[in-house]
């Protein structure tokens, strides 16, 4: 997941003109009350901001590029750590357990923290509370500095009114769980032959709704605040944990180990966030100052309104539909020969690299959107959407040629050892391959849906989006699964969130930020023509050397080569910063 090759084209991408005035939203964006923008010290461009340091001002734009870039290669750096040791955690498990019955019982228990991380993570926490917490920083940033005595501190009234509740549900949910476990089990598995395996990972993946809900509300009050560095270092903390579990306790507790890694993990993803947001939250209250009027400001008013029940609902089943994936094809897999859910998981935890590593310039730039929108500059959110969507796009294509042409050294690469054999890699590098065909849908619904819960209020169309992309992946898969075994499931997968994507894409102008829908489809085509050619030169390359690293390394790099020179050809808009720098070292260097 490194970003290699993309710190520039963040640098540049994410420069923008100057800011026109505030400007009221068009009647179809949904658009918190318009808020006046902190104003830059007179005779200064705005100060400069480190990662993980909030300043007034920040939204001018020249410095606030330059934060944008230095927080996105943070973030690609922390994430692509997190990454390695997510690789590592998957290569313990495949060397000590293979893929057998053991692993898909846990995998099974697995389901849970991979929910949990979509719900309160990924997805759901940030999609509430950035846009809640980037109101009531603007609520304080209107009124801090007046005369007058100290009034209360927007930000940690929201936090206040929020976390308690939030943290008692968390805990509720985490008690039913491991009560209903055996239940839980049928239901998600109900051909697994050993169940009792299954229920006792399960009530110890339980934890993690308690511990990812809290990290989840600590990452998006933090990235609201600008700070990047906590919420980037979590899964190199979960995954560290895991592993630390496995070589400690897999003797003992055989594959039970790794669900108690998961539990440990999921409290390290706390530890590593809550001491900086209560040093974030003490400094903003000695901030907060000035005179408390009778009347709340309108930020203050939408940060309430952010965190009403139809927004909350909106979100979760926005969440809890797309990872609904996961039931159907652990649900499907479980009638198959023991390992199928094993090979489904290793080959999406890889396939889906280039869309976590695309979807990093999204998460930092989400509260830029979020706060544009609260501000009423829809330009500005407008063309950030665009620049990111462009940008994934690139990053997503590249990594999902490279995968479906050396499917099969990656998996040899990384997995074949100890108990994971050569059949193994062979089914495995097939699923991988069939996953590779949606992953520019997963990119696109991941970065336009942000746009669509950006401004703090509910909006049922990408519930909708998401239900009908998850009828057709059931409908797909169990058609497919009997004919074709896991490369059905997965077949199922792409074609259903091929069609969410194409549904949230053709609606943005209409329904959520307003892009040019016709230049961001131009710009998508001409990168998906780029992949599309660029995959048959990475195969053949690949087939000529014998050693699976040497091919992996020759294939990679013969599609980096064509996709780049076809990027650059037809003239791709996200790929021009990139032209631009190297034009410029050229010219340095001679």
């Amino acid at each position: 997941m490194s970003p290699g090759g993309v710190d520039g084209a963040l640098s540049a991408t994410t420069t923008a003109a100057p800011a026109p005035a505030p400007a009221p939203a068009p009647a179809s964006v949904p658009t918190a009350a318009p808020v006046p923008a902190p104003q830059a010290p007179a005779g200064a461009d705005g100060p400069r901001e480190e990662p993980g340091r909030e300043e007034p001002g920040r939204e001018a734009h020249g410095s606030s590029s330059r934060f944008l870039a230095r927080a996105a290669l943070l973030t690609a750096a922390l994430s692509a750590a997190g990454s390695l040791l997510g690789l590592g955690r998957d290569q313990a498990l495949a060397h000590l357990f293979g893929a057998g019955s053991a692993t898909d019982a846990f995998l099974v228990a697995w389901t849970v923290p991979e929910v949990a991380a979509t719900l309160l993570i990924e997805d759901g926490m940030a999609f509430m509370l950035v846009p809640a917490f980037s109101a009531a920083i603007a609520a304080r940033a209107t009124t801090a500095g007046g005369p007058g005595g100290a009034r209360r501190d927007p930000v940690r009234a929201l936090v206040a009114t929020t976390l308690p509740r939030l943290s008692l549900a968390f805990l509720a949910c985490s008690a039913v769980l491991m009560i209903g476990a055996p239940q839980l089990v049928e239901v998600l598995a109900p051909g697994l032959p050993d169940p009792r395996l299954a229920v006792d990972c399960t009530r110890l993946t339980a934890t993690t709704l308690l511990t990812f809900g809290l990290t989840g509300y600590c990452s998006a009050a933090l990235r609201a605040h600008s700070h990047y560095l906590a919420p980037a270092a979590i899964y190199v903390a979960y995954n560290t944990g895991i592993i630390a579990t496995l070589l400690v306790l897999a003797d003992r507790w055989g594959v039970r180990a790794a669900a108690a890694g998961v539990a440990v993990g999921g409290g390290l993803m706390v530890l590593v966030q809550a001491p900086v947001l209560r040093r974030r939250l003490l400094a903003g209250a000695r901030e907060a100052s000035g005179p408390r009027t009778g009347v709340p400001e309108p930020a203050d008013r939408s940060a309430r309104r952010s965190m009403d029940l139809a927004l909350i609902a909106a979100v979760l089943l926005f969440a809890l539909c797309r990872q609904s994936q996961v039931f159907v094809e652990r649900f499907l897999a479980s009638s198959l020969p023991s390992g199928a859910i094993s090979h489904l998981n290793y080959a999406q935890k890889i396939a889906q690299l280039p869309m976590v590593l695309s979807l990093m310039l999204c998460t930092v730039t989400f509260p830029v959107v979020a706060k544009a929108l609260a501000r009423g500059d829809t330009e500005r959110a407008r063309d950030r959407v665009e620049r990111d969507v462009g940008l994934a796009a690139c990053i997503v294509l590249a990594g999902a040629a490279v995968v479906f042409a050396c499917a099969p050294q990656i998996v040899h690469v990384l997995f074949q050892r100890g108990a994971f054999t050569a059949a193994d890699t062979a089914a495995t590098a097939y699923v991988m391959r069939v996953y590779s065909l949606g992953l520019l849908g997963q990119c696109l619904v991941g970065a336009l849906v942000r746009s669509y819960f950006s401004a703090g209020r509910p909006t049922w169309y990408p519930v909708g989006a998401m239900a009908a992309g998850m009828v057709l992946t059931a409908g797909v898969g169990t058609w497919a699964v009997g004919p074709w075994g896991v490369e059905g499931i997965a077949a199922a997968n792409a074609v259903g969130i091929t069609f969410t994507a194409v549904l949230l894409l053709t609606a943005m102008d209409r329904r959520s930020v307003p892009v040019r829908l016709r230049v961001v489809l131009l710009e998508l085509g001409k990168t998906l023509a780029a992949a599309f050619v660029a995959v048959p030169a990475g195969l053949a390359c690949a087939a000529r050397a014998g050693q699976p690293l040497v091919s992996l390394a020759l294939g990679a790099a013969a599609i980096g080569a064509v996709y780049c020179l076809l990027l650059w050809a037809l003239n791709v808009h996200a790929f021009a910063p990139v032209v631009r720098i190297a034009n410029r070292r050229l010219r340095h260097a001679s």
